[in-house]
């Protein structure tokens, strides 16, 4: 399966394009590094950076930027952001969390009243409203990536002109940017009183055509000039934190200083060692270490889910998987089943780790998943919905099943890779827009709990809510070389992203290009008040995968979904670069090959650095 498109797309013809027939996309091979994201002209962005001398993160934080000025209604300078940085001299992966916290002067009381919530009653911050802004860390995050991680041979506002001039000159919209757009029109026009900034004489932009963001450009100007203050101070501050009193929000001018001291977060990524037959066939014979941002991020729960499959190989529960099992119901079943049980532990766990003391180490630990994997059975999936297991003592936390959001990765000549992603959560966020900045406020705020009072992700005041959004990496376990950067955006699909597309690597012999091209499987969740999201028994099933297939799952309990057309948004966009290292001529020894794909559910492309 993959996903054509027409040269000529009228708005409001999407699924004309969305047809099935072979991919007609072939992986992308390079010794100097490749750039994946989900569109060109950021790619060819990221690739000039790279060109001038930068490195993976210089040229990561060019495409965030570029990405901002030609796909906002995914991502931007308003939300926030997540890297992990491969350094090849020392064969470590650093992580790094640009995600943004509550108002600090707004308490839970505050909000309850405001959304006359009696002692008792359920109830949510609203989805859209201006109580579900957070605090932006993409500016803050971007800024630092570049200091900690970057080449120190491109500045920053070197890293930011690509974008700039796109804003200035103008940039035609791609196909599937143009049809999110216009989904979200009204949004912009009803949520902001600056909602013109972010449309073209009161419409959407059409796919082929010219859009200008100058305030955006400016915005960056400040950026690249004055680091984070031009961002969390001066005018740009100004306008926000204007923007959101008068819409009733609680974001201050002391929030946006106190974020650009404190923000920016190095954290410890997680790992997790897969070494099952499954691993070997395709890594070192050590196996494959999977690398995930920490929590506030979901990548917890992919861990959790390797790890269980690994644990019911070993156990003889599920096979060593070959080629000919790729996507059949037993395959399928298996990874959906894992995937199940790590979601209601990660939906009990996951939140801000600075405010709530979790059990990381423990719930990705061989005893611990061993538990879990006991709720497995081969010939029946489990009743819905899971609990969660007590490793310590019982938590929750939430995550909504919608998100839109940019994931992209990069690496250079010298053996670096970035794998990084940025979102305003749903499409626009908020659609509320700063006045003359040309950017979006991202709603992550409603991903809060507001009961229990125990919760550990109950709203609090300058706190980090749960957040769908992880980039992740892959090392080969016996010395820790780089052997793919990757991630699938899409809210709760990202987890169940990460195993499928490894999976398709190491058990189905596919290349980047073609693990990307396979048709996925998104688990359904059920949304409570005080629960968040918990999996159930529906199972979203992509078009390309046999009915034969399809009814088989339905045999083991399974509740499955055909998706076709548009509705295949809902499986994610993903991009990929593997690593292998060739032998030179004369023995002159080895040479560092790059080979990636990009996802055919987007308008991206894989890009050889110059």
């Amino acid at each position: 399966m993959a996903i054509g498109r027409s040269s000529v797309f009228p708005q409001g013809t999407k699924d004309r394009w969305f047809q099935s027939f072979a991919s007609r996309r072939s992986t992308v091979h390079s010794t100097k590094g490749i750039i994946a994201c989900t569109q060109p002209l950021a790619a060819a962005a990221g690739q000039r950076i790279l060109a001038a001398g930068g490195n993976a993160a210089d040229a990561a934080v060019a495409i965030a930027a570029a990405m901002n000025m030609t796909e906002p209604c995914s991502t931007g300078i308003g939300g926030d952001m997540f890297c992990l940085f491969y350094d090849a001299k020392t064969k470590q992966v650093k992580s790094l969390n640009g995600s943004g916290r509550s108002a600090a002067s707004l308490s839970l009381d505050d909000i309850r009243k405001h959304l006359n919530l009696q002692d008792g009653k359920a109830g949510e911050i609203p989805f859209r409203g201006v109580l579900s802004v957070t605090i932006p860390g993409a500016a803050a995050g971007w800024v630092d990536t570049v200091d900690r991680f970057g080449s120190g041979k491109v500045s920053l506002s070197e890293i930011l002109q690509p974008a700039i001039e796109l804003g200035e000159r103008g940039f035609p919209v791609s196909e599937t940017t143009a049809c999110n757009w216009h989904d979200q029109e009204n949004l912009l026009k009803t949520a902001s009183p600056n909602g013109n900034e972010m449309l073209k004489d009161g419409k959407a932009p059409k796919a082929g055509e010219l859009f200008f963001n100058t305030n955006l450009a400016k915005t960056f100007r400040l950026v690249g000039e004055k680091g984070k203050s031009g961002f969390y101070e001066g005018r740009v501050a100004e306008a926000l934190v204007q923007v959101v009193s008068d819409l009733g929000g609680h974001i201050t001018l002391e929030d946006l200083k106190a974020h650009s001291s404190t923000g920016t977060e190095n954290t410890e990524p997680l790992s997790l060692t897969f070494s099952g037959q499954n691993a070997t066939k395709h890594g070192d014979d050590q196996g494959i270490k999977l690398w995930e941002h920490p929590p506030n991020g979901q990548g917890l729960v992919a861990l959790m889910a390797l790890g269980i499959l690994q644990i019911l190989e070993k156990q003889g529960k599920i096979a060593t998987f070959s080629q000919n099992d790729h996507n059949t119901a037993p395959y399928l079943h298996a990874l959906i089943e894992s995937l199940r049980i790590a979601f209601a532990d990660g939906n009990w766990f996951i939140s801000d780790p600075n405010v709530s003391k979790l059990p990381l180490k423990e719930l990705i630990s061989e005893t611990y998943l061993t538990t879990r994997a006991a709720l497995f059975s081969p010939d029946k999936a489990i009743s819905s919905p899971i609990d969660h297991g007590e490793p310590t003592q019982p938590f929750r936390s939430p995550a909504h099943a919608k998100s839109d959001t940019v994931y992209f990765s990069t690496t250079d000549a010298r053996g670096n890779a970035c794998s990084f992603i940025n979102s305003n959560y749903a499409g626009f966020g908020t659609g509320i827009i700063p006045r003359g900045c040309g950017f979006t406020l991202q709603n992550r705020g409603a991903n809060f709990l507001l009961q229990p009072a125990d919760h550990p992700n109950i709203y609090a005041p300058s706190k980090r809510p749960y957040h769908t959004i992880i980039p992740a990496m892959l090392t080969n376990a016996s010395d820790n070389s780089l052997h793919s950067t990757y991630g699938v955006m899409g809210g709760y699909m990202q987890p169940q992203g990460h195993i499928q597309v490894l999976f398709n690597m190491l058990v189905a012999n596919l290349s980047p290009q073609e693990a990307l091209d396979a048709p996925r499987f998104c688990i359904s969740v059920v949304e409570t008040s005080d629960a968040g999201t918990l999996p159930d028994n529906t199972v979203h099933i992509e078009e390309g995968i046999s009915n034969e297939t399809i009814q088989a799952l339905r045999k083991l309990g399974h509740t499955v979904k055909l998706i076709k057309g548009w509705e295949r948004q809902m499986f994610g966009r993903g991009q990929l670069i593997r690593v292998s290292e060739q032998a030179a001529p004369h023995g002159n020894g080895t040479v560092r090959v790059y080979s990636a794909g990009s996802d055919p559910r987007s308008d991206g492309m894989a890009v050889p650095a110059l």
